[in-house]
């Protein structure tokens, strides 16, 4: 049983978050950071490419580490390094660039327009209880 949230953002900077269970979840695993799939699975007409994500932990996706791994890297700039000063180097935990079941959240970029709703629409969709 496979479950991600999936960020989806567009080329104006808008950005939805939908979740995805089971037999749609399945259509991203083994997919790499950097490959294009079917807009479909959210609901959207297009194509979306994967950009990043994060496992259940909070560990960064990398696209440079092959595989779904978690490995400790070397690191002086780019994903997953905070502020670091020049010349300084940081040993960091990181996640490779495959989807894997592990994985918790997946960015990806919409190659057109995500639909605006408008207020009436959200008034009327009914609330979950937790």
């Amino acid at each position: 049983m496979t479950n991600f949230k999936l960020t989806v953002s567009d080329v104006k900077g808008k950005s939805i978050t939908k979740e995805l269970k089971d037999s749609d979840a399945n259509k991203l695993l083994g997919l790499q950071l950097g490959n294009e799939t079917d807009a479909s699975i959210v609901g959207l007409q297009g194509k979306l490419k994967l950009t990043g994500g994060s496992d259940k932990s909070g560990v960064p996706m990398r696209n440079d580490i092959h595989g779904s791994a978690r490995k400790y890297i070397l690191l002086s700039k780019g994903v997953g390094l905070q502020a670091a000063e020049i010349g300084q180097r940081v040993r960091k935990l990181m996640r490779g660039n495959t989807v894997s079941e592990e994985i918790y959240q997946i960015n990806c970029k919409f190659d057109g327009e995500l639909p605006v709703e408008t207020p009436a629409e959200v008034a009327t969709e009914p609330q979950e209880n937790k």
